[in-house]
């Protein structure tokens, strides 16, 4: 079987990391990779963030887990996060940045560290906080937070896959 769909069959989500954070190059290869998905007539309309600042982390994991209603911290303790946002007025703004998270995820399987896709990055992005972080990184515009990517080394034995579903692939 080809590399690729070996990495692709044995991704997992992982929710349980060791605290120690994954290396930055490591991190900077994964989030390169998100940069090589296919966008919408290659407009490129997302953007990534790569969140080194623990305190940072900290805020986005309090702001994701209010907009849940829960207290517990909505990243499972892991030390990184990458966040991805798309530019609202590419009409497939969602698809586009829905595609640069799986690119990611699959990175991260194929580099031997453990991912899980975190919702609520849209509301994390309209708070003020999130507001404020992106003009202080000099981003202009209609961003929309589309996930968080967290990343680290799993706390013990890797999930297994999931099984998947009998029908979930037809033939017309």
């Amino acid at each position: 079987m080809a590399e690729t769909l070996v990495t692709i069959k044995k991704r997992s989500s992982v929710r349980s990391f060791k605290p120690e954070p994954v290396a930055k190059e490591i991190v900077d290869q994964i989030a390169e990779a998100g940069t090589c998905a296919a966008t919408g007539m290659n407009r490129q309309s997302p953007i990534i963030l790569v969140i080194d600042d623990p305190q940072v982390r900290d805020e986005l994991s309090r702001i994701n887990a209010a907009a849940m209603g829960a207290e517990n911290d909505p990243f499972y303790g892991a030390p990184n996060v990458i966040v991805v946002l798309a530019d609202r007025s590419v009409r497939t703004y969602l698809y586009d940045g829905t595609l640069v998270m799986g690119t990611m995820m699959l990175a991260a399987e194929d580099l031997g560290v453990g991912a899980c896709w975190i919702h609520r990055a849209k509301e994390e992005f309209e708070s003020e906080y999130g507001k404020a972080l992106l003009a202080k990184a000099g981003i202009e515009g209609d961003y929309e937070g589309i996930a968080n990517l967290i990343l680290g080394y799993p706390e013990g034995e890797k999930p297994a896959p999931k099984k998947h579903k009998d029908n979930y692939v037809y033939h017309i």
